[in-house]
């Protein structure tokens, strides 16, 4: 009995936080707005995205959103170094698909905290557990030459997203009415 609690203990900082009431004591109102308008707001950009993006993009998106989504607990592990994609759809963009970038996964012993480590636009924060297959992302935005934020340091830069495992090693960040320049965006780590 003491070695099963044992090794559950060791299990536990690699898995991301549990959001058990303290996600809804950090997520601001106007995130959970955004949370509240997620699914008509990504019915929307993907439908302007696939009828006016290039063959090409919108082939990206779709196998980036293909699968259904998988347990994000148990013996799925998210740390380590990751490549991951910027998509951007709506808001004047029907879909813009950017080259690959650097992402890490990193635990720090409160869970599984991301880093976007190349791009002009960058971002960091944690994944919360909503359900055995979809977390929450509370991160925040700055750009490449300006010092990282903290989720809550400056409402413009608050990125909140749903995060989905849809592959054995692909995790799909949905960024409902971001900040800037798109009403729709994905991060989008594969290794």
């Amino acid at each position: 009995m003491r070695l099963a609690a044992f090794l559950l203990l060791l299990l536990l900082p690699a898995c991301p936080a549990q959001a058990d009431g303290v996600l809804q004591d950090l997520i601001t109102a106007e995130d959970k707005a955004r949370l509240a308008q997620f699914d008509e707001v990504k019915e929307k950009a993907l439908k302007e995205a696939r009828s006016g993006g290039t063959g090409a993009d919108i082939r990206i998106l779709n196998d980036a959103m293909a699968g259904t989504p998988l347990s994000t607990g148990g013996a799925f592990d998210a740390t380590g170094k990751w490549s991951c994609r910027t998509i951007k759809m709506g808001g004047g963009l029907a879909l813009t698909v950017y080259s690959p970038f650097r992402c890490s996964v990193s635990d720090d012993g409160s869970g599984w905290f991301l880093k976007k480590l190349s791009g002009s636009q960058r971002t960091q924060g944690r994944f919360y557990s909503e359900s055995d297959t979809r977390m929450i992302y509370l991160g925040a935005g700055h750009i490449h030459d300006e010092p990282p934020r903290k989720y809550g340091e400056d409402a413009r830069e608050n990125q909140i997203a749903v995060v989905e495992r849809l592959g054995e090693n692909r995790l799909v960040l949905q960024f409902p009415k971001p900040a800037y320049e798109s009403d729709f965006d994905l991060l989008v780590l594969e290794r």
